[in-house]
């Protein structure tokens, strides 16, 4: 058996270009383009490169884009004070902050800080709970993007056994949030797991967002299985992997994302999708 690739590029690519046509639609009935706010917090490189790539998307699309690069130095009341003036400004729908933030600062007030109606990313307790009851909003990006992913491909989810392996609030837990709506039997597996292979090998839809390179070894895959790689882990040489096994998982999988070029570009597809949604609901606030 040979799996197919889950193409995250190109469902990205086509969730781009419906959003951008909904923009233009709103724009000829005279509805202003959806504002996004992005909050970078020090010089972090791989930070600076995830923004850089949010903003060029906002503007392929015609989301307007607020740049705050703010310094490392910042302090905590200063973001808040940030978080409170984009919470008033009627022109931004919505707030990302890019994690990670400096030591110094404390994440989990921050981004409780942010209306809950202008959390994008998906993060904010009253977002997460919606989901936890079956009435989500805005969703968890990755997530809601993993979900896209295997809808594309026709995935049934009901009687099936699907694996989550990480326990994040920005993966682990929101997927099997996800899953569980989307009517699959779910399973959570993290550090404190015991025998992860047999876990795995039972699982007929398997998420993986570890950041552990190789963690999920090929042959543990249940032959005919969907698999989805959200781990990305860059090389010595510069290459980038995911936390599964690749080639060996290819052998057993009937359908496997592949790292790069799987869930990452629909992690952004779906920042934008929602930004739109939250400028649809703002608007029929107005």
């Amino acid at each position: 058996m040979t799996a197919k690739l889950i193409d995250g590029k190109a469902l990205a690519s086509s969730i781009r270009k419906g959003v951008r046509e909904a923009i233009e639609d709103r724009s000829r009935h005279g509805f202003r383009a959806p504002g996004l706010a992005v909050v970078l917090v020090g010089d972090d490189p791989a930070s600076e490169i995830y923004v850089s790539h949010k903003r060029r998307d906002c503007k392929e699309v015609g989301i307007t884009s607020f740049a705050h690069d703010l310094p490392a130095s910042i302090t905590q009341a200063e973001l808040h004070a940030l978080i409170d003036r984009l919470n008033a400004d009627p022109e931004v729908d919505g707030i990302l902050v890019q994690l990670p933030l400096p030591q110094h600062i404390d994440s989990v007030p921050v981004l409780e800080r942010i209306r809950p109606d202008k959390d994008v990313d998906g993060f904010h307790p009253y977002n997460v709970g919606r989901l936890a009851q079956r009435i989500p909003k805005l969703r968890p990006c990755t997530p809601f993007g993993v979900i896209r992913l295997l809808e594309s491909i026709g995935e049934t989810f009901k009687g099936r056994h699907a694996v989550v392996v990480g326990a994040s609030n920005i993966v682990g837990r929101p997927m099997a949030l996800e899953l569980l709506l989307a009517g699959a039997t779910v399973t959570i597996c993290h550090r404190f797991t015991h025998d992860l292979e047999e876990h795995v090998s039972r699982a007929d839809i398997l998420v993986v967002g570890v950041g552990k390179p190789g963690l999920v070894k090929g042959e543990w895959i249940k032959p005919g299985s969907t698999v989805v790689d959200v781990g990305i882990n860059r090389q010595a040489d510069g290459t980038l992997v995911g936390d599964i096994e690749f080639e060996k998982a290819c052998e057993r999988a009937a359908w496997i994302t592949p790292v790069p070029g799987g869930v990452g570009p629909m992690t952004r597809a779906m920042l934008l999708l929602n930004t739109l949604n939250a400028a649809r609901e703002h608007a029929e606030r107005e």
